[in-house]
């Protein structure tokens, strides 16, 4: 009877002993597994190849419109139409000038009967209510968005939430932009690309009749806008979706309820 005891513990104990060794595998694979995050190769004309991480940790909604823009095609052959030196490079518009943006049948094909119209997202970072810990520092990729509040206060929520396709790319560190724009990856190869695009020659502050702008004008549109040959993003098998789609907010028509102007 007391060696079946013993036969008993022994056996407990060897099934003690595996189960142990079994979480114990467990927390270490998870531990040490790398996380396979996507990666963007973006391919500039007469620049070269620029890489990109991509964190959809910090900004689900953003990565996912990214990635699909990216692989249906929609960047190639839009250009970097606004270049600020130590500050970022900015393209992705449909329009090439700073007005342009996604369409629904950008991110997929339409529905039969379905009207095509244009679209934005939910800005993913602090002061829109969704958090997210990336910086903006030099090589941070982030989601262009416009600022309705100039005009009126009150339009947070739709400046807030008005990105869809452009993107910019820092070249220098700007703390202003912490919790206020959706910074969503990272360049990781090419940075040098980035900063030889940034040294592209822009257009004066004078007119076509050589008299000058308004000081308060940026200079930022280049005389020769560089050309994205293509962008796609690997991302190791994993779906990550569309995003989910917002109503643009239509300024010209706000405008003319508030002022009786606009087009």
């Amino acid at each position: 009877m007391k060696n079946f005891s013993k036969i008993v513990w022994g056996l407990a104990l060897i099934v003690l002993i595996v189960l142990i060794s079994m979480i114990g595998y467990g927390y270490y694979k998870n531990a040490t597994m790398e996380v396979k995050r996507p990666i963007a190769t973006m391919e500039v004309e007469g620049f070269g190849t620029v890489k990109m991480e991509l964190y959809p940790e910090y900004a689900k909604e953003t990565v996912a419109n990214f990635v699909t823009l990216s692989n249906r095609g929609f960047y190639d052959g839009k250009t970097f139409h606004r270049i600020v030196k130590d500050f970022m490079i900015q393209g992705g518009d449909k329009k090439g000038d700073g007005t342009g943006s996604a369409s629904i049948s950008d991110l997929r094909d339409l529905k039969e009967g379905e009207t095509d119209r244009d679209y934005t997202i939910k800005g993913e970072f602090k002061a829109n209510k969704v958090e997210n810990k990336l910086k903006f520092e030099e090589g941070i990729l982030a989601m262009a968005r416009s600022d309705y509040s100039q005009y009126a206060p009150s339009l947070k929520e739709e400046s807030y939430n008005s990105g869809s396709s452009q993107f910019f790319i820092m070249t220098k560190e700007n703390s202003s932009l912490n919790g206020n724009y959706t910074a969503f990856g990272k360049v990781i190869e090419g940075l040098d690309v980035v900063h030889k695009i940034e040294e592209v020659e822009v257009k004066s502050k004078t007119d076509e009749n050589g008299e000058n702008k308004s000081s308060a004008s940026e200079v930022s549109t280049p005389v020769n806008p560089p050309v994205i040959k293509s962008i796609r993003v690997e991302t190791e098998g994993i779906d990550y979706g569309l995003p989910k789609t917002l109503e643009p907010f239509d300024y010209n028509s706000w405008m003319n309820k508030q002022y009786g102007i606009g087009s």
